[in-house]
């Protein structure tokens, strides 16, 4: 399973702005190892987040995402002590679900 996500959820007037840190090798399936065989693709395909267990954000990604990517985004209508839960899914159906509270 890999590393938890880093996630800040911050209010910044009426909405929080989250930012998430996910750990994540990102593989485009192009890159060939030392002894010259291709290193199979392997990235995330699929972000969302909700907020208090409503969906409020999804992302189909591809494999030119870079390593450990960085997302940020907002949610209207959050509150200080809101949950913000994020789950990515990757091509080789690994998952990983973390979450963080607004601030």
């Amino acid at each position: 399973m890999a590393d938890p996500m880093r996630i800040r959820a911050q209010m910044s007037g009426d909405k929080a702005t989250v930012r998430v840190l996910m750990s994540h090798e990102m593989e485009t399936g192009q890159r060939r190892d030392s002894a010259g065989k291709t290193i199979p693709a392997w990235f995330i395909q699929e972000v969302t987040a909700q907020h208090n267990g409503k969906q409020v954000m999804r992302a189909e990604w591809g494999p030119s995402v870079a390593k450990n990517p960085f997302l940020q985004f907002s949610v209207k209508g959050a509150k200080a002590g809101d949950k913000i839960t994020i789950t990515w899914v990757d091509n080789k159906g690994d998952k990983r679900t973390d979450e963080a509270t607004v601030s």
